[in-house]
């Protein structure tokens, strides 16, 4: 199965300026180990020291956040899009 990953500007200097990649994985977790495999640092961007997702990174599959669906053992269909979404926080009211 391939999917097809969209990566945040602030991590595109580690994917050699490319937006999207299609990695092949059937999980959630499977697809971002792979993209760490190809594209060195950028797992250490998205993984904690426990290999568990870091709090402030988001990541939708079809537009709906891992977090609330089975997490890294969410099953991924082939030619599904998987988001990679930086949390954004702070403003004044």
């Amino acid at each position: 199965m391939s999917a097809t990953v969209r990566v945040p500007t602030q991590l595109r200097s580690l994917t050699g300026g490319l937006a999207e990649l299609e990695i092949d994985g059937s999980t959630v977790g499977e697809i971002l180990g792979n993209i760490d495999s190809a594209y060195p640092g950028l797992g250490e961007r998205i993984f904690d020291e426990n290999g568990s997702l870091r709090r402030f990174v988001n990541v939708f599959l079809a537009d709906e956040d891992v977090r609330f669906l089975s997490g890294m053992e969410t099953a991924v269909n082939n030619n599904q899009v998987l988001s990679i979404v930086p949390a954004v926080a702070g403003g004044a009211f």
